[in-house]
């Protein structure tokens, strides 16, 4: 293609549909014999997203490779019988919501880094968090496999990311000095193998962690805190906005 950047300036490709072969790529995936993880959460009304998602994640998500989908719901019970492909499984891990969880939604980065210590890094090669009220709408395969993966958000190509992206804020971990920054990023699908993404997510952790400690929330909550780690530690790739696409736009 043309008509689209397909390298960044640090050499790491940007994948668009139409810039690789997915018959290859899978011959050479399935020979590595690799498991992938998929983390999202569905707490408090987020239940609802949750059959759309499995339903469509399932058929598209790295057909035909095995793929464990890591469910952290408050409502377990409101989970609907769903049929999963023989190569997936789907596991659900119960969070409390309650004191202990108040602000759950921020707290992503804190549940995974914690699972990844003490589970997913003995059951999975390469690990995603992709947000539950998303649709896939068209095979997503093995093309985003890599060390450090980030999505450019949708609203990078907008006048918007000009003005409002980045956490400017010099008290704020998040902070990106004016001039910096490759691309903006998306938190709503990022990962990269189990390793990286342990990294990012403790990182990211401590971030949130010490700006709520001093009363400061970044603008974009953890998004602003992915943005901030990503410019200090380059992703090996990355994947165009065709692969989250805010439906807003």
């Amino acid at each position: 293609r043309q008509d689209v950047p397909v390298l960044t300036p640090w050499l790491a490709p940007i994948v668009w549909e139409g810039t690789f072969s997915r018959d290859m790529l899978n011959a050479q995936y399935v020979q590595r014999n690799l498991v992938t993880g998929v983390v999202t959460f569905a707490v408090e009304k987020y239940w609802f997203f949750i059959e759309g998602f499995m339903r469509s994640a399932n058929q598209y998500f790295l057909a035909g490779h095995p793929v464990n989908f890591y469910l952290f719901t408050d409502n377990p019970e409101k989970i609907p019988p769903l049929q999963m492909a023989p190569e997936k499984r789907l596991l659900i891990i119960p969070v409390q919501n309650d004191l202990r969880w108040l602000d759950i939604s921020t707290s992503h980065m804190d549940i995974i880094s914690a699972y990844i210590h003490s589970h997913f890094q003995h059951e999975v090669d390469y690990l995603y968090s992709i947000d539950i009220n998303s649709q896939l709408l068209a095979p997503i395969g093995v093309e985003i496999i890599d060390a450090l993966v980030a999505t450019i958000s949708s609203w990078h190509l907008t006048p918007w990311y000009r003005n409002k992206s980045y956490e400017r804020r010099p008290a704020s971990r998040a902070a990106i000095p004016e001039g910096h920054g490759d691309f903006y990023y998306t938190a709503s699908f990022y990962g990269g193998s189990v390793a990286e993404l342990y990294k990012l997510t403790r990182a990211c952790s401590e971030g949130l962690r010490a700006d709520r400690e001093k009363g400061i929330e970044a603008r974009w909550h953890e998004e602003s805190h992915l943005n901030r780690y990503l410019v200090q530690h380059k992703p090996t790739r990355l994947l165009s906005p065709e692969y989250y696409w805010d439906a807003e736009l």
